[in-house]
């Protein structure tokens, strides 16, 4: 399959564009600050509460006529610029396919030959995100702004946490050998002011067994500190460092002392040189978690340590220098926790996981935004789609003003893309062509030159609460056209299988929960039979470990949950959980969000979901969760958590 490159199929219909664009642009940029000067966040009134001079204030009242006088001069402009924009639409494409030729020895092509479908298997990590990237006047609706800042910033998050080495740990003790699972979301080691790594915290110390795979042949801490962190794209063999750390067993699991490090001890933030948005996050002090590419960037996250009782501690070396206190790894081994029925790990991070594979991302409306945000994840992402969806009258029922938001990133090839319009959205939102993105990429190859594939499948559903059945209609399209999309680009047949397939993924925004009453109907789908939802027990029950992604937008700001670390601690208690996030309103007079959460049970409205399927994989493998994510590193900068998940592929177990 071709994928496109350009929005039109040829540079006349190209120039076309750009020429009623620039028409309709400055029409455009005028009501969206004219508009967003008098929708004011959350932040702000707090400024203006605080400085009675508030400078944008004053600004407001003075440029406010100046707005409106340009407003109205540009809309003749406007209005031949849309009269040339709109016929246009019937010929764009749905998408725009980026690649990043120069990635190196880390590329998708080379990426292809780590795994041949043998052996003890391969893990692929997913993430999911609701941005909420619209023009800044839609923004503030949910208390956000700054759109084109915060699309910078969120790039930069991502791409920092997602290129941090994977650390494997070994631990030496009678009855486990193997590698630790904690080793999945590790991140680079902390530095004192000499530039040297020291040793990791709590049970896990350095010895001889620790080193730095990688063709760079630079120390992975350094790596992280002078290049991801100084925003320069991500080098190639950083990508795939791994260091091996071993753990040893000989005293029976308790952490030694640790010594606090002298002053000056973090790495100074390497990002903190470059232009910053405007944006609440995007002026903190170095080395705080919500900086740009702070390699010390959080204390009791930069650790993961999960203490076993067949594994202990052995007494820290004599040049050992433990930079934490005990109780803070106590704290970050209890972060990551199983449940005693649960087979995987899962935890509320800080970070994005390490190795991060694809990126599907909702509300990336904004086309400028759109085009910031493909500029920084493409320091560690090869591949991406972006401005995906229809404008004008093109292919569904009304016109569209957005586009579907939907946006995506990944490490490995992508094979085929297909996009459809949900035809029945309602009200606002049927103004954007939100749909769904069908991809199908390769992740590897056999020895006898097949292909191993996997499907990823990104959507956003209608989001007015009362419309069960609008989202329910839309989830039987979702399935209907995966169907189609899996037939029209399968190339095996079942007597001579050119492609294997290794995983099925849908993920998105669903804009409907688990545990409210108002959802059943939702909850109840079919989808939810075909797919395994990691966080579900069933219709209307969560797993005990489960949390809400949607933030209660009122509280963004809020110091105790502005900055990555913050809000983390705050969602691992109950209390920060009913306070910081939403529940589902009552429809009963009087029962609004603020009064009835002492009332709620459960942990919020997860409506940002990550479902694999087990239907139509290779019969020789299984996919099982390895482990489950909610993130908080993009705080401040959007009302919703991302989620990830990291699936394990590997060979079934041979019969006795």
């Amino acid at each position: 399959m071709v994928l496109y490159t350009t929005p039109f199929p040829n540079s006349c219909l190209s120039a076309l564009h750009a020429v009623s664009w620039a028409l309709i642009f400055p029409c455009y940029w005028l009501a969206d600050r004219l508009l967003a000067s008098f929708i004011p966040t959350t932040y702000e009134k707090r400024q203006r509460a605080d400085d009675p001079c508030y400078l944008q204030l004053l600004c407001t009242l003075l440029f406010t006529p100046v707005y409106l006088a340009l407003l109205i001069a540009s809309l003749p402009f406007a209005f031949l610029g849309f009269l040339l924009w709109s016929p246009l639409q019937s010929a764009r494409r749905p998408y725009i396919y980026s690649r990043l030729e120069d990635k190196g020895s880390a590329g998708g092509v080379a990426l292809l030959n780590e795994w041949k479908g043998t052996g003890p298997g391969k893990s692929f990590c997913f993430a999911t995100a609701n941005l909420c990237l619209l023009p800044d006047s839609l923004a503030r609706l949910n208390n956000v702004f700054n759109t084109q800042a915060r699309a910078k910033e969120i790039g930069q998050r991502i791409r920092n946490g997602a290129s941090r080495p994977q650390i494997k740990i070994y631990i030496d003790s009678p009855t486990n050998t193997s590698i630790s699972a904690a080793s999945f979301s590790s991140l680079v080691s902390p530095q004192g002011s000499d530039g040297v790594a020291r040793a990791v915290p709590g049970s896990i110390k350095r010895t001889a067994s620790v080193e730095y795979k990688g063709d760079s042949g630079r120390h992975a801490s350094d790596e992280a500190a002078n290049g991801l962190a100084s925003g320069d794209p991500a080098d190639g063999g950083c990508l795939e460092d791994a260091c091996i750390v071993r753990i040893s067993g000989d005293e029976g699991g308790r952490p030694p002392e640790a010594i606090d490090p002298p002053a000056g001890g973090q790495a100074r933030n390497g990002a903190s040189g470059g232009p910053r948005g405007q944006t609440p996050n995007h002026s903190q002090r170095d080395g705080d978690s919500g900086s740009l590419g702070s390699p010390s960037a959080s204390r009791e996250s930069l650790v993961k340590a999960r203490a076993g009782a067949d594994s202990g501690s052995g007494e820290p070396g004599a040049n050992n220098k433990l930079p934490y206190k005990a109780s803070v790894v106590k704290k970050a081994a209890a972060r990551r926790r199983r449940h005693p029925d649960e087979a995987f790990d899962h935890e509320v991070s800080a970070f994005f996981p390490a190795n991060l594979d694809f990126l599907c991302l909702q509300e990336v409306f904004d086309k400028r935004a759109a085009a910031k945000l493909k500029e920084q994840l493409h320091g560690y992402f090869e591949y991406i789609l972006y401005d995906v969806g229809v404008y004008g009258c093109h292919g569904c029922c009304s016109f569209k003003c957005l586009n579907s938001g939907l946006f995506f990133a990944s490490r490995y090839p992508i094979m085929d893309v297909a996009y459809h319009c949900y035809p029945n959205g309602r009200l606002s939102d049927s103004l954007a062509s939100k749909g769904a993105l069908y991809l199908k990429v390769q992740v590897g190859s056999t020895p006898q030159d097949q292909r191993i594939v996997g499907y990823i499948s990104c959507t956003h559903l209608h989001a007015l609460p009362e419309d069960s059945d609008i989202r329910c209609e839309q989830l039987n399209m979702l399935q209907d056209w995966l169907a189609d999309f899996r037939k029209s680009t399968s190339s095996s047949s079942t007597a001579n299988p050119e492609e294997l397939v290794a995983f099925d993924i849908i993920c998105g925004d669903f804009n409907f929960d688990n545990c409210s009453s108002d959802d059943k109907l939702e909850q109840q789908h079919s989808l939810f039979t075909r797919y395994k939802d990691p966080c579900r027990l069933g219709p209307g029950e969560e797993k005990p470990w489960a949390i809400g992604t949607l933030l209660d937008k009122d509280g963004l700001y809020d110091e105790e949950v502005c900055t990555p670390d913050n809000l983390q601690k705050v969602l691992e208690s109950e209390e920060g959980r009913r306070e910081y996030l939403a529940f589902p309103t009552s429809k009963s007079p009087g029962g609004g969000q603020k009064g009835r959460k002492d009332l709620l049970k459960g942990n919020g409205r997860r409506i940002d979901y990550m479902l694999h399927g087990e239907e139509g994989l290779c019969p020789d493998w299984k996919a099982e969760v390895e482990e489950f994510s909610f993130i908080t590193q993009l705080s401040g900068l959007t009302d919703h958590l991302p989620v990830a998940m990291r699936l394990m592929v590997s060979a079934g177990e041979d019969e006795a």
